[in-house]
């Protein structure tokens, strides 16, 4: 897909909120990696949206830089961060092109990944190379594509696994869940009332920077 045909179409699903992927709260297995242990030092919401990771994380005393390509997005993440009185930090950047300001020992990917098609993943894990330090945990919680029943852009774990070679070593690769908001026809092909919020089944891959 044209970048730009891409970048409009996420700048109008901002503006009229129809996101599906935008649900006001956290992922819940986000918050979990956290209190697992897996978030430290300096991290990067990659893909940041409406910016709810960046301002739990920011919340709980990491120091974040949320980022999207998308300025509606951008715009809407910081009202969010100031509506909750959080100060956290947003920029307006392309996630395939490198970042020389910061240099982060985390990145947390919910719902980036799967959008971009082959050349471009490899182009974004080489982008997070070049920002992550040496040992650095790179997240990546995708749409997985598997016999249930979903919606969005979903792909193999192989896809995942091809993006991240040369640098990078795959800690774990787990079947997980993603909660968005299934509306119109992917309502009608769950079984569900269209605004309703449902638990997408997802990969959640781990990879540490060498």
């Amino acid at each position: 897909m044209d970048e730009s045909v891409a970048r409009d179409q996420f700048d109008t699903a901002y503006r009229t909120e129809s996101g599906g992927w935008v649900i006001g709260e956290p992922q819940p297995t986000i918050i979990d990696l956290e209190r697992s242990g897996f978030v430290r030092g300096r991290v990067l919401d990659a893909g940041c949206g409406t910016g709810e990771h960046t301002i739990h994380l920011t919340r709980l005393g990491y120091d974040v830089l949320g980022i999207d390509f998308s300025e509606p997005a951008v715009d809407l993440a910081r009202r969010n961060a100031e509506r909750h009185g959080v100060s956290a930090r947003f920029q307006v950047a392309d996630m395939l092109e490198p970042i020389h300001t910061d240099y982060f020992d985390t990145v947390v990917d919910s719902a980036l990944f799967h959008v971009f098609a082959p050349a471009d993943a490899a182009r974004y894990a080489r982008a997070l190379h070049r920002v992550c330090r040496p040992g650095a945990w790179v997240h990546v919680l995708a749409l997985a594509l598997t016999d249930e029943p979903g919606f969005g852009p979903r792909i193999s774990d192989t896809a995942i696994r091809e993006a991240f070679t040369g640098g990078w070593q795959l800690d774990s690769l787990d079947r997980s869940h993603y909660r968005a908001v299934a509306r119109g026809e992917a309502a009608t092909r769950l079984g569900v009332d269209s605004g309703d919020t449902v638990d997408l089944p997802a990969w959640l891959a781990r990879f540490r920077r060498e």
